[in-house]
C-alpha cells in the first residue's frame, strides 16, 4: 500500500471560489482512480492550507491517478486560484497497524 501525505497552500480568500474543483477533483478521484482513501482538510489554524491524505493500493494506482484526465485540470484550477507552495510525499506501507 502507498500513503501520500501533502499540502497546498493558496491565498486563504481563494479558498471559496476554489472549492468547487477541489470538491470535482475529490469525487472524480475517489469514485474513479481506484485509491482506498482520498481525503483533503482546511487547516482550522492555517488558513489557506490543504491537507491531503491519499492511501492506493499499489504505486501503479497512483500513478493512474496522477495521469488521470480529471487532474489536469486542477492543475491549471489550483494555478489560477494562487497556488503558492506544493508538498507531497509517498511513502510505502508495508506492514500497516493500528494504533
Amino acid at each position: 500500500m502507498i500513503i501520500v501525505i501533502g499540502t497546498l497552500r493558496f491565498p486563504p480568500e481563494a479558498l471559496a471560489t476554489l472549492r468547487p474543483a477541489l470538491t470535482e477533483l475529490v469525487e472524480t478521484t475517489r469514485r474513479d482512480d481506484g485509491c482506498f482513501s482520498y481525503d483533503v482538510a482546511e487547516d482550522v489554524f492555517d488558513p489557506g492550507l490543504l491537507r491531503f491524505s491519499e492511501s492506493w493500493p499499489d504505486r501503479a494506482s497512483l500513478d493512474r491517478h496522477l495521469g488521470a484526465p480529471h487532474i489536469a485540470p486542477w492543475r491549471a484550477a489550483a494555478a489560477a486560484h494562487g497556488l503558492i507552495s506544493r508538498a507531497f510525499t509517498a511513502y510505502e506501507a508495508s506492514a500497516p497497524t493500528s494504533v
